[in-house]
């Protein structure tokens, strides 16, 4: 009851200041205050990428509606990574995402998370065009709202991936931040995204601006419908560059709430 009164408190206090004094409104959120897996209201369980490795050749399997990955307990997601053999490879998660339920143009994106530690961890918060389907990435556009790798622990980045700009290429549009106690303390990340720009924060600050040059689609494809992820992945291209540490498992990603405001 302590903690469901905090949320409240929160939600009531950062809610209404943000539409109070900058014109948003919460036009969709998840507070957690349920318990069990995720709701299907809000979340789909993404395992279309688990053979190919994603992309990035990650090492985990996410698995479909298995609560021992993605648990929804005190007013808090746990989306956890397992050491264990599954549909062979050597580790089991989740992969959260609104696909197909709920996607957005524009507005201010944000959550309320605590990283897990461990080298080898790869957490993320982060959206996808609508369109990827037809387009493909990266002509869909990605935006990386907050992502962490376990060998870097005092930083997180926020990243924008396009045709012309991307992590491919070597060109995409990022910055890293230093962030203090994220094993320990919950930290918020957001995306303020409009027509002309989209705004890096954390906890409140903006950390990096990327600008719309206003040229084709191939630079900035965020005119479009995006949809939310929540993953925690293990090694792979950049989570596991430096290995992975198999004592940091069972490692947990804590969500508190998501939010997403649009100008009234």
């Amino acid at each position: 009851m302590k903690h469901l009164l905090m949320i409240l408190f929160i939600s009531f206090y950062s809610g209404c200041s943000h539409t109070q004094s900058s014109g948003w409104k919460l036009v969709w959120s998840d507070e957690f205050n349920y318990s069990g897996l995720p709701s299907p209201d809000h979340w789909a369980f993404d395992t279309s990428g688990n053979s190919s490795g994603w992309g990035n050749n990650e090492a985990e399997w996410y698995t479909f509606k298995n609560i021992n990955n993605a648990r929804v307990k005190d007013g808090v997601l746990k989306i956890t990574a397992i050491k264990e053999n599954i549909s062979g490879k050597n580790y089991s998660s989740a992969r959260l995402t609104t696909k197909n339920i709920r996607e957005w143009k524009y507005g201010k994106i944000e959550a309320r998370i605590k990283l897990p530690p461990g080298k080898g961890t790869w957490p993320a918060f982060w959206m996808l065009g609508k369109n990827i389907g037809s387009a493909g990435w990266p002509l869909c556009g990605e935006i990386d709202i907050m992502e962490h790798v376990g060998f870097m622990k005092d930083s997180i980045f926020g990243s924008l991936h396009s045709e012309t700009y991307n992590h491919v290429k070597g060109t995409q549009k990022t910055k890293g931040v230093f962030i203090q106690n994220p094993y320990s303390e919950f930290h918020t990340y957001a995306v303020d995204w409009s027509t002309d720009k989209i705004d890096f924060i954390l906890d409140g600050k903006i950390y990096y601006t990327v600008t719309n040059e206003h040229r084709t689609v191939k630079e900035w494809p965020f005119d479009q419908p995006f949809f939310i992820i929540l993953n925690l992945a293990v090694g792979g291209n950049w989570g596991g560059a430096r290995g992975i540490d198999d004592s940091a498992f069972p490692a947990t990603m804590e969500v508190d709430y998501i939010r997403v405001y649009q100008k009234k």
